[in-house]
């Protein structure tokens, strides 16, 4: 399968596991749904096809770093919200000073009628350009995520030496095959066991049997 594979890295980064929502306590590593929300500010097509991320590699040795937030307790809707009725402070354990390297293919939906070359060629245009639709960030909007095309002329850095068993990890939120036009979106979670050898963390495909995949709901 052809691979797309980027260097990512930042100051920061938080990646939420579900059970610790609002006192945010991060995974020791990027998820996959991160992986492919990242490529997405990049370049997407729903309609057309969606990103498998194949494989993350960890190249910083894991840090984490505690402090708090200023947050809102509500959500927006039509109605404007004043923050300084509705804020909170809450605890943030996340990552500092990451570094990945993401490889991941271009999986066309079965309506795509075009060419997986030009999907690729698209893609490689942008990223070498330096083009996004919006900034991509690692794990939340606030910790920014610069990106670059993997050269391993250029970038010699090795993924780190750490081994770890996390257990369930969560794989994606939304269903990858579901490329209609909503006006709300559905949600649907799903899992794999992640297991980081010597920095190397391998992604099953999304219709593998190692992905579980929960029902839906709107």
């Amino acid at each position: 399968m052809r691979e797309i594979v980027l260097e990512v890295w930042g100051d920061f980064a938080l990646f939420s596991e579900p059970e610790a929502k609002v006192e945010r306590m991060t995974y020791p590593f990027m998820t996959p749904s991160a992986a492919r929300g990242l490529l997405s500010s990049i370049y997407s097509k729903p309609k057309e096809f969606y990103w498998q991320v194949n494989r993350i590699e960890v190249l910083r040795p894991i840090q984490y770093i505690s402090f708090k937030r200023n947050e809102v307790k509500c959500t927006v809707s039509d109605k404007p919200i004043f923050t300084d009725e509705e804020r909170t402070q809450r605890q943030s354990v996340a990552l500092k000073d990451v570094r990945y390297r993401i490889a991941a293919s271009i999986i066309p939906q079965p309506d795509f009628a075009g060419k997986e070359t030009q999907l690729y060629e698209q893609a490689f245009r942008r990223i070498r350009t330096g083009k996004c639709y919006m900034q991509p960030s690692l794990g939340l909007k606030e910790f920014i995520a610069y990106f670059e095309e993997y050269d391993p002329s250029v970038h010699t850095d090795r993924p780190i030496e750490d081994s770890m068993d996390i257990g369930l990890m969560v794989y994606d939120i939304f269903d990858l095959h579901d490329c209609s036009v909503q006006k709300k979106t559905k949600f649907q979670l799903s899992l794999f066991h992640a297991v980081m050898d010597h920095g190397v963390i391998q992604i099953p495909p999304y219709d593998s049997p190692d992905v579980l995949k929960g029902g839906s709901r709107c």
